[in-house]
């Protein structure tokens, strides 16, 4: 069946932001003038995604607010002549059918996907998280969901390597190799400890999975930080359903921790047009001088 619906879950608290997600959520921070959550949700309509469900949780009325039309701010628009403008807000509510449910407590990521088993049906999925967003062509959701197609059925998590280091912040597969960049998933272990990882494949936050992911994470018991935990789902799915692993093909950046967010920041503004050649050489120069000021230093 060809995978038609996407989840985003986007109830996390974003501490890491504090004190600016005190009082909006962190999914609507911009990178430049476009906020995290319309990349992920750009990335899924493009992928040929008709249908998103975004988990949201208390705080985040702004994201609804965002994908809804503003006639106020449309008359406005029109009013100063503002045609440019005018058009991307308008394209805000015409983007795709999205819905919105409450995830009313937050008892991991796993207990969130839960959230839209009614939503969804009996039908594959997709899920992107709405604190990574991916950069390339093809798009990566677009990616796995070609992968889901050519399988036939069965789940697919996006992975890519990471340093050992930092295993323990993701969850890990044992993999298979099939053909480059396409794994069997043998294990998924959450956030292990490095003397325990199976490899150093971090599952990243891109998803295609079988529905039957619903009937297995309400039987899921809470895991670490007593939370229930997509990856051990998965982990049970896999005794009966096959779960795949595929390495996309695009840039990725974790923009729900700060360095993250800084260079996909810096990276997508020296992308755009308007800014690329002035921004670039103030970087050149900031960069430059902080080069003059170390030999200074050091020179004593």
């Amino acid at each position: 069946m060809r995978v038609r619906k996407a989840v985003i879950p986007a109830a996390g608290w974003g501490t890491r932001f504090l004190p600016a997600t005190k009082a909006q959520p962190k999914e609507m921070l911009p990178l430049v003038d476009t906020p995290i959550i319309q990349f992920v949700v750009e990335e899924a309509i493009a992928s040929g995604i008709e249908d998103i469900l975004i988990i949201t949780g208390r705080g985040k009325r702004a994201i609804e607010d965002h994908f809804d039309r503003s006639v106020e701010l449309e008359t406005f628009l029109t009013r100063n002549r503002k045609e440019g403008l005018l058009s991307s807000v308008k394209d805000l509510g015409n983007m795709a059918d999205i819905h919105f449910v409450r995830q009313k407590e937050q008892l991991g990521l796993g207990h969130a996907i839960l959230q839209a088993r009614q939503h969804v049906g009996d039908e594959p999925f997709a899920v992107l998280l709405g604190d990574e967003i991916f950069v390339g062509a093809p798009p990566c959701l677009g990616q796995l969901m070609d992968v889901h197609e050519g399988l036939g059925g069965g789940s697919v998590v996006g992975v890519q390597e990471v340093v050992w280091e930092d295993v323990s912040r993701y969850g890990v597969i044992r993999p298979q190799q099939i053909r480059d960049r396409f794994y069997r998933a043998l294990d998924l272990v959450e956030k292990p400890a490095r003397h325990e990882a199976p490899s150093n494949l971090a599952i990243i936050g891109r998803y295609v999975l079988d529905p039957a992911i619903f009937e297995v994470l309400a039987e899921t018991q809470p895991g670490r930080n007593g939370e229930i935990q997509l990856t051990d789902g998965l982990r049970q799915l896999n005794g009966s359903a096959p779960v795949y692993a595929y390495y996309p093909d695009t840039r990725r950046y974790d923009v729900g921790e700060k360095l993250g967010y800084l260079k996909a920041t810096i990276e997508l503004a020296l992308e755009r047009s308007e800014l690329t050649e002035e921004f670039g050489d103030y970087l050149e120069e900031l960069v430059g001088g902080r080069k003059r000021a170390q030999l200074r230093l050091a020179r004593g």
